[in-house]
């Protein structure tokens, strides 16, 4: 198995909505917060700055750690390790400049919208609608 490091963000607003994006996966998408495959020479955060970014239009700075969680991908053969951090906007405007075209919109969410997009990530990072903010955690997802 070959394995891919990827970094996201759970980045939220004033009024504690999260910004989401829908990613193209084939014929289907998904949503999920902005992120994606660390590049050769990248750290985490290089990463995550870079690729919210592309998806967002925004700048971000890092403001904690969420989660490392981690799986096997059988069909593609990867080992995916994922690392979610907290971040804030610091400059930007919402527009997507993704040169992979894997992106077909970005929005900020509240809890219940975000719930309802993103059922089982929703609880994979253990996100609630009462408090953004969980204690940083590891976890292993198992076979996908």
């Amino acid at each position: 198995m070959r394995r891919v490091d990827v970094a996201s963000a759970l980045v939220y607003d004033d009024q504690d909505n999260l910004l989401l994006v829908k990613n193209k996966n084939g014929d289907s998408f998904y949503w999920g917060p902005p992120g994606g495959a660390v590049e050769e020479g990248e750290t985490l955060e290089q990463a995550v700055i870079r690729e919210v970014q592309e998806e967002t239009g925004y700048s971000i700075a890092i403001t904690g750690l969420n989660s490392v969680r981690e799986m096997f991908f059988r069909k593609s053969e990867h080992h995916a390790l994922i690392v979610t951090f907290y971040a804030r906007v610091i400059s930007g405007d919402l527009e997507i400049a993704d040169p992979d075209q894997e992106i077909l919109e970005a929005i900020w969410a509240n809890a219940d919208t975000a719930r309802t997009l993103m059922p089982s990530l929703f609880e994979q990072l253990k996100l609630s609608s009462e408090d953004n903010k969980t204690m940083a955690f590891y976890a292993f997802e198992g076979l996908k």
